[in-house]
């Protein structure tokens, strides 16, 4: 809550400023002289450091556990630079299948065309996959734990020994639990990426990404990374964080007591095949989320009991409180069909293969009144006509 403010030097305000300068001058050649010799640490030019900025990554750090955080404009500028950090033209990256489609992109296409790195994608359930797959030039391992559409884990702890016995680099994308419910640097990963646009943020107002891990590997990105491809927090984006994370532990807790209840409502129905949502008793891997994971938020999603795809726009459509939007984390409650977005980039096989189908719903519980978001539920689904 006050960690790395300084009340003194705000004149006694009990919220840190916006340092909305492009610039900070100095007195002497002497003093400019001495803060380029430190510039990771010194306000000189805001493109790198900003006293609005530098709290917001002092109060992250903290919360993850981590030495240092660098702040970025969006999840994937994050996650870009992260990735950066740790490969070199030729090197393998092993993968989970289903990470987020930028990221899976990203390591998939552009990289393998632009620096003719490989890729090896496995399930991530079993540790024997990741052992199997590590090769001579194998550099990374990028894990999201839980996964993309069908919140998979993976044993953090076992992973990250396995790869630091062969001298491999790990990065977990930590978006869904937040640094509140899954400690993932304590664990062994390396470094930890986020989109700060969801339950960090949590109001549907920001676009931000933070990576977070030891001080060596942060100065090297804000650096080379951050600083090279240029891609700047702007003071605002970092206050509005400074603001969320005030209210993330009281937002997480009431997050998880709602999707706890729209779950296992959703697992009685009779219109639901299947419910995929780390927290219930009847999840695959639950006895690795109850040693990994303190908790569970709002994301989640389910199969409908049917594949006829206008009943499941007319379950889609129903719905009143559930709005219709890509994104989560956010205080709103949404629904999204992967569908949608999936069989525009892969082939009907490709899109079977991830494990989903066309009746699969991605829905983000948000912080309406759960018995409210249970009905609407409820009406849409009774549309489905048998």
């Amino acid at each position: 809550m006050h960690f790395g403010e300084d009340r003194n030097a705000y004149e006694g305000a009990v919220v840190p400023p916006i340092f909305q300068n492009s610039l900070f001058t100095f007195e002497s050649w002497e003093a400019i002289d001495a803060a380029y010799e430190d510039r990771t640490n010194r306000f000189i030019y805001s493109r790198g450091k900003n006293p609005t900025v530098q709290v917001a990554e002092q109060k992250l750090a903290l919360l993850a556990g981590a030495e240092k955080a660098q702040l970025f404009p969006s999840g994937m500028g994050a996650i870009s630079a992260a990735v950066l950090h740790c490969i070199n033209a030729g090197d393998h990256v092993i993968a989970i299948k289903n990470i987020y489609g930028p990221a899976n992109n990203l390591l998939g296409n552009y990289l393998t065309q632009k620096m003719g790195i490989t890729v090896t994608y496995v399930p991530g359930d079993k540790l024997e996959d990741f052992e199997a797959a590590i090769c001579d030039n194998t550099r990374l391992i990028y894990l999201e734990s839980p996964s993309s559409a069908v919140f998979g884990l993976q044993d953090l702890e076992a992973v990250g020994a396995l790869a630091r016995s062969r001298n491999i680099r790990t990065i977990i994308d930590n978006t869904w639990a937040t640094p509140i419910f899954q400690s993932a640097l304590a664990l062994g990963i390396d470094m930890e990426v986020h989109s700060c646009s969801k339950y960090i943020g949590g109001h549907s107002d920001i676009i931000a990404g933070v990576v977070m891990g030891n001080a060596k590997d942060i100065d090297a990105i804000a650096t080379r990374e951050y600083a090279w491809i240029g891609a700047k927090t702007a003071p605002f984006e970092a206050w509005l964080i400074l603001r969320s994370l005030r209210t993330l532990p009281i937002r997480l807790r009431q997050h998880q007591e709602s999707a706890m209840k729209i779950a296992r409502f959703l697992e009685a129905h009779s219109k639901i095949k299947l419910v995929r949502y780390p927290g219930l008793e009847s999840f695959p891997q639950y006895a690795l989320g109850q040693k990994q994971m303190s908790g569970y938020t709002g994301l989640m999603s389910f199969q409908l009991a049917t594949e006829d795809l206008e009943k499941i726009k007319t379950f889609f459509n129903s719905l009143q409180l559930f709005k219709i939007g890509v994104s989560w984390g956010g205080h709103e409650s949404l629904i999204y069909a992967p569908a949608i977005s999936y069989l525009k980039e892969l082939s009907l096989e490709q899109f079977t293969a991830m494990g989903i189908s066309l009746g699969d719903m991605r829905i983000s519980v948000g912080l309406e009144n759960a018995d409210d978001l249970t009905n609407d539920l409820e009406v849409a689904l009774e549309k489905i006509q048998a």
